[in-house]
């Protein structure tokens, strides 16, 4: 497979057909300047060295050296390696509520919103951590496992919606046990585990499910989406109401998450307009001893663009060689 290390040089390769029509225009003009001198024919028969064929052999010659100069250009590799590579860093599970509850406005345009655009803007400053996405509403379910790979977190980041999770609810201890089964072997001492919700829970007991991952080497972070005075849940156009009529209003509950981040051995914020809370939770967790992490991954491409960057200038030189004129000798005479 052949892998370009600089793949927007290829662009340039949409110049070549623009050669042929300027060459195109160059001869029409041509042919313009000679009518003013008399008969084309005749100007042409004056003109008995001129090679019109060779004009456009010159100019595939130089389309083609082009061709191979801009792939070599491009940097073509291939040959990939598997090596074993090495990296330092903690393991960082983000559970991320997804029920309906999520979607009042009490930010810009919505609570779930706000807290993807915040994930997304961490994931860019991590560098060898390791990082994986939970959703959880009535059921907890792994979105993304352990990964480095960022670009993919934050494809699987957008992708997530209250429709994620088809039960509703807010099942915070299920996800924190969920979170705590899908860390890596490899992860022993910095374990993280962040919890973005409203904590308005109703299934389970997440201050347990905290204790316990505690005991087993983790640290819970909770941050607390919402207002205390509460928001009403747009659905459909309209605001959600309960079986007799009401509005629902969702507020947020600080109190259950203050209680799981003690029992988690982490830390509760309030996720602010400006500053949602993940980055003084992600400096804390920079604190904690950093886990030794090895995988498998390719490397160590061999260069081709020398061999691209030769046969354009063999292309360049027959090109300058051929001339526009017809050649004067001949190899046999009578």
């Amino acid at each position: 497979m052949i892998h370009f290390a600089q793949a927007q040089y290829l662009l340039l390769l949409l110049l070549i057909p623009f050669f042929f029509i300027i060459q195109t225009l160059v001869l029409k003009f041509r042919r313009r300047r000679i009518r003013k001198f008399g008969d084309e024919a005749l100007v042409n028969a004056l003109m008995p060295s001129y090679a019109k064929a060779r004009v456009w052999v010159r100019l595939t010659l130089f389309s083609i050296g082009f061709l191979f100069f801009v792939i070599g250009l491009s940097r073509p590799q291939i040959g990939a390696k598997l090596k074993e590579h090495e990296t330092r860093g903690a393991e960082i599970m983000i559970v991320l509520d997804v029920s309906n509850s999520m979607l009042a406005e009490d930010y810009s345009p919505n609570r779930l919103e706000r807290a993807k655009l915040a994930i997304s803007r961490i994931v860019d400053k991590l560098h060898e951590d390791r990082i994986g996405l939970i959703v959880f509403a009535g059921d907890a379910f792994v979105q993304l496992p352990i990964t480095t790979d960022y670009v993919s977190a934050k494809m699987f980041l957008n992708s997530i919606s209250t429709g994620s999770v088809p039960v509703q609810g807010t099942a915070i201890g299920d996800a924190i046990s969920t979170a705590m089964r899908s860390f890596s072997a490899q992860s022993e001492k910095s374990r993280a585990i962040i919890v973005i919700t409203d904590g308005e829970n109703h299934e389970d007991d997440p201050v347990e499910a905290a204790r316990m991952a505690a005991e087993s080497g983790a640290r819970v972070f909770t941050i607390g989406v919402g207002s205390p005075e509460g928001k009403p849940i747009p659905m459909d156009g309209e605001l959600l109401k309960d079986k007799d009529g009401n509005i629902v209003v969702t507020r947020l509950d600080e109190g259950v998450l203050q209680e799981v981040a003690a029992a988690g051995n982490g830390a509760y914020v309030r996720a602010g307009n400006n500053e949602f809370g993940l980055n003084p939770i992600i400096d804390d967790i920079r604190k904690m001893e950093d886990e030794k992490y090895s995988s498998v991954v390719f490397e160590e491409y061999d260069e081709q663009f020398m061999y691209f960057l030769g046969i354009a200038l063999l292309f360049f030189v027959i090109e300058m060689l051929i001339g526009d004129r017809k050649s004067k000798r001949h190899l046999f005479r009578r």
